[in-house]
């Protein structure tokens, strides 16, 4: 499930919405970045008007619970949560359909704000997309849980190890926004179910791989794409499943200091 091998061409035509939200990401932090070195002055706005400030939102400014979605503090934070979303982000849009998908996603992020803007000082404030990724992650645990018939036992294996250590390593981070990552995930799991009605799993479900036939034309042969998405988990492919499981950690590691 979390294996990508597509091209950008396939990538694209398979994931919009997740290409949408990490070319969203990407746009808004160089608009942002090119304000504060004077190149793009609207820019600064970007940041200024976007970021999740409690006492604003206090003000009057709600739109606030959900521009801090889009936006990072530094480069470095805005690769990790696009790269975690890159990761996580493609079987659930097929599983469970685009407007599901972008549904779940921002609304477990912005209760994740919600309970940030209650719950911490009118002084604090935060970006990035934490709480929607976390979110993804409570809906595997759900699926692992009560919907096991989607999910794969490498997958509950590498989401297992990524929320547990995702979580222990939240608490070690003063610099990280405990609320949006624990309540993110919470609100992942309790939002899952209804999400979840008539979704499939993911290797059952044909994706777009064009092909060069002999006219030219981009075509599809469904037959070629079962036999590679449905490759046995024994064998030389359990060493793929440690090699992800060991990438993760390093992005958890990462990320849990930069977010």
């Amino acid at each position: 499930m979390f294996v990508r091998n597509e091209s950008f061409y396939t990538f694209r035509r398979n994931y919009p919405i997740v290409t949408t939200l990490i070319a969203i990401h990407i746009v808004l932090f160089f608009l942002a970045f090119l304000g504060q070195i004077g190149i793009f002055p609207p820019g600064i706005w970007i940041q200024h008007l976007g970021v999740g400030l409690n006492l604003a939102i206090a003000e009057g400014q709600w739109w606030r619970l959900i521009t801090p979605i889009f936006l990072h503090a530094d480069l470095m934070h805005m690769l990790f949560n696009s790269f975690a979303l890159f990761l996580f982000g493609p079987p659930l849009e097929k599983m469970i359909g685009r407007t599901r998908f972008i549904s779940f996603y921002l609304g477990t992020a912005v209760i994740a704000n919600i309970v940030t803007f209650i719950l911490q000082p009118l002084y604090y404030s935060h970006v990035g997309a934490s709480g929607a990724i976390y979110g993804l992650l409570g809906m595997y645990v759900y699926m692992m849980i009560f919907r096991k018939e989607l999910i794969d036992a490498s997958s509950r294996q590498i989401v297992t190890v990524m929320v547990v250590i995702g979580v222990i390593l939240t608490f070690l981070n003063p610099r990280i926004n405990i609320l949006a990552h624990i309540i993110g995930l919470v609100a992942g799991m309790a939002l899952a179910a209804p999400f979840l009605i008539k979704a499939r799993n993911f290797f059952t479900i044909p994706l777009v791989r064009p092909e060069r036939s002999e006219g030219n034309d981009i075509g599809f042969d469904p037959n070629r794409w079962k036999k590679k998405r449905r490759m046995p988990i024994k064998g030389a492919s359990i060493m793929n499943v440690v090699g992800i499981v060991f990438i993760i950690l390093v992005v958890i590691g990462l990320l849990s200091n930069l977010v």
